[in-house]
């Protein structure tokens, strides 16, 4: 309880500053207002649009208030362009945009389709003019607030793997190991079958390659079945190859299940029905927007925008068109925006909003903003990430650099839903951040991503404090090179603790519960519980001076504890942990030749009573001066079957000197309504382990 109140009482440090004093005036927006309206209480107004417009009459008045609150009545309100804030608008005047405590207000970035008929059982459909005739046209789709997908080859869930590619670069002018620009011939392991019908846009490729995805339109398919597409060229270090999967989408050939669609260039609109939907109460809803709101401060003399507090509010249904180039392989989607942007800004807040059903990522935080954050929010329903935090381009001027955000008490899931390497939450080139007793579940690739420097180069994320969440579900057997908390570069001060981490499973290699990466320095990663993670509790790549302490890593699937790179520095401390596993073996890679000192660990094979590092038994091991003081011995975990792992042995505590902790204080906290939004469901819960299943039957080496 000591450490749920401190982390509080840190977090109400950031979020300490309340807008509404002094002189408060107010504008009211009501669905059932008039934009020709005063505003008033009694004669609100109607659309957002009109709300920012009085927001720069009354904030550039002589007589502008203290505070400025927007209050918004229970409804849905159209939102087809995002709201734009920036300091010219706000005159410095702080706003407050609050909905009223447990009412439905929405700001929807679509509308409705008419309603769909019945082409047969199987199939629906409905009209789209605005697509026939003026060319709109969309890649999201929401069915009763649920995600349809566009019709795709294979079914979601699977595959098409490649027998061969070869790549033929038209434009060297950046080097052979970034082509400037090149085209793919992609061989498939078997026919994809296509239509040849035009539809509104050219049928989308989306590859798979370790921990990237690339997308990119398809050009020509031969007679032999071979696939073209262009784009830059292929990366030296994760190129699209032989070992990649890959997905077609978009073209009428592939509409056969059940949630997909497919939208024809004459505005017609196909739909397969889910089971039990019926057309007479199914509303179907499609993006306009790709934002909702923008914040725009400028670096200039008075340019920072500050001060405002989104309260109550949900924002819903954006979408995104995909470029005619496509997207090139990005880690962690880190350029693809989200529908919340702020830059040079200060002192902003979301508190129990609502961001659900986007084509981009959720909240970015991106260029100079300070002390701001997002509480007590659900985040879900994804096309990228949930919340970003700094740029991935480091400025000259680090006085510009992202720093004191809090990301507290959040539900931030279902996500990377267009783009599958996206991460639930990541910090980029931003220090003394607090991310903090989140749920952050059910994503295809990482869970918490921090720092932004491949190596041991200069890096401002320091401090960054990782602690309290509850991050699982990762990965889904989708992409490979993936952690629940996953580090880069120096990161001196950064705290990875008290974190419940489960169920990361990669395709191939990486679905790791700890993973600090390439350069990782100065990190504590201490009292985190990780359990049934593919590839390992813990990883390290390469790095120095980070300090593993008084962990439990129990029961991963392939091996327990890796590294990778032998550097001549010590590259980590590993004490005080708890180590217990019935499958897959103790150690992996290189753990036994990385320079790391050990002590005080209890290690423990629920199959056989010896332990082995690499080919040494655990004697021979000592013997070494590694683990003089561990113990191989039982823990008497409280009921590991059930992922109770509460230690019993007090006596084993108490030789290894471990600190009990209790991991369920991770993860979000509050009323037991919101301690349960946070619960997947069974059905999610049962499609995962089937996964896992079904890839662990087909194990093999590479995997």
């Amino acid at each position: 309880m000591k450490i749920r109140l401190v982390s509080l009482l840190l977090c109400f440090s950031v979020f300490s500053f309340r807008p509404v004093f002094g002189d408060v005036r107010s504008l009211y927006l009501s669905v059932s207002g008039n934009d020709g309206n005063a505003g008033t209480e009694n004669a609100p107004l109607a659309s957002m649009e009109e709300v920012r417009k009085r927001i720069g009459l009354v904030c550039a008045s002589a007589d502008k208030p203290d505070t400025l609150k927007i209050h918004v009545a229970p409804g849905v309100y159209p939102l087809f362009r995002p709201l734009v804030l920036d300091a010219a608008l706000t005159g410095g005047v702080p706003l407050l945009f609050e909905g009223e405590p447990g009412s439905e207000t929405v700001f929807c970035g679509g509308f409705a389709l008419t309603p769909f008929v019945r082409v047969s059982d199987r199939l629906w459909k409905t009209y789209v003019p605005e697509a026939a005739e003026k060319g709109f046209y969309f890649e999201q789709m929401y069915v009763n607030g649920e995600r349809r997908f566009r019709a795709q080859s294979p079914n979601r869930g699977e595959f098409h793997a490649i027998r061969n590619v070869v790549q033929t670069v038209l434009d060297s002018t950046r080097g052979e190991r970034m082509p400037r620009w090149a085209v793919l011939r992609v061989e498939p392991d078997s026919v994809v079958a296509l239509s040849g019908r035009p539809a509104a846009v050219p049928p989308l490729i989306t590859f798979y390659h370790k921990w990237d995805v690339t997308r990119r339109p398809l050009l020509h398919r031969e007679a032999s079945g071979a696939l073209y597409c262009a784009g830059e060229g292929m990366k030296s270090w994760n190129p699209v190859d032989a070992r990649s999967r890959f997905v077609i989408e978009n073209d009428i050939a592939f509409l056969d299940a059940p949630g997909e669609w497919f939208l024809d260039r004459d505005g017609w609109l196909y739909y397969i029905p889910c089971e039990g939907e019926t057309p007479e109460e199914t509303v179907c809803t499609v993006p306009v927007t790709d934002r909702f709101v923008v914040i725009q401060g400028t670096d200039t003399a008075g340019g920072r925008v500050e001060n405002i507090v989104f309260r109550n509010l949900s924002f819903e249904t954006a979408g995104y068109r995909t470029p005619w180039t496509g997207n090139e392989p990005a880690q962690a989607a880190a350029p693809i925006g989200a529908v919340i942007e702020a830059d040079y800004a200060r002192h902003i807040r979301f508190e129990n909003c609502t961001v659900a059903h986007t084509g981009l990522g959720g909240i970015w935080f991106r260029r100079a903003c300070t002390d701001c954050g997002v509480e007590h929010c659900r985040l879900y329903d994804l096309g990228a990430g949930g919340v970003k935090i700094g740029e991935t381009a480091l400025p000259a001027d680090e006085s510009l650099l992202t720093r004191r955000i809090t990301i507290d008490n959040n539900i931030i899931q279902h996500g990377g839903y267009v783009f599958p390497c996206a991460v639930g939450v990541a910090v980029f080139h931003a220090s003394d951040n607090r991310i903090t007793h989140n749920d952050i579940a059910d994503f295809r690739y990482t869970g918490v991503s921090v720092g932004w420097v491949w190596g041991y180069g200069h890096s401002p994320a320091k401090r960054n404090i990782v602690e309290y969440n509850h991050i699982h579900h990762l990965g889904w057997g989708e992409l490979s090179d993936m952690g629940g908390v996953y580090t880069l570069g120096p990161s001196e001060g950064t705290s990875v603790s008290h974190n419940r981490i489960h169920h990361v499973y990669s395709l191939y290699y990486g679905g790791w519960g700890l993973y600090t990466d390439e350069g990782s320095t100065g990190i504590a990663l201490e009292n985190n519980l990780v359990y049934r993670c593919k590839s390992g509790g813990f990883h390290q790549h390469y790095g120095r001076d980070n300090v593993v302490r008084n962990n439990i890593f129990a029961g991963q699937l392939r091996t327990q504890l890796e590294a990778t790179r032998v550097e001549d520095h010590l590259s980590f401390v590993f004490t005080n942990n708890i180590v217990y596993f019935d499958s897959g073996t103790l150690c992996g890679i290189n753990w036994e030749k990385v320079g790391h000192r050990s002590d005080y660990n209890a290690y423990f094979d629920a199959r056989q009573s010896g332990i082995r590092f690499g080919d040494i038994p655990f004697a021979e091991w000592q013997q070494k001066g590694q683990d003089t003081h561990s113990v191989v011995e039982d823990p008497g975990f409280a009921d590991a079957s059930r992922f109770d792992f509460t230690p019993e042995n007090k006596r084993l505590l108490k030789k290894i000197r471990f600190v009990p902790f209790d991991f369920r204080e991770a993860g979000v906290y509050g009323s037991a309504e919101w301690v349960e939004q946070a619960a997947l469901s069974e059905e999610l819960l049962e499609a995962f382990d089937a996964r896992v299943a079904e890839y662990e039957n087909l194990k093999t080496s590479d995997w």
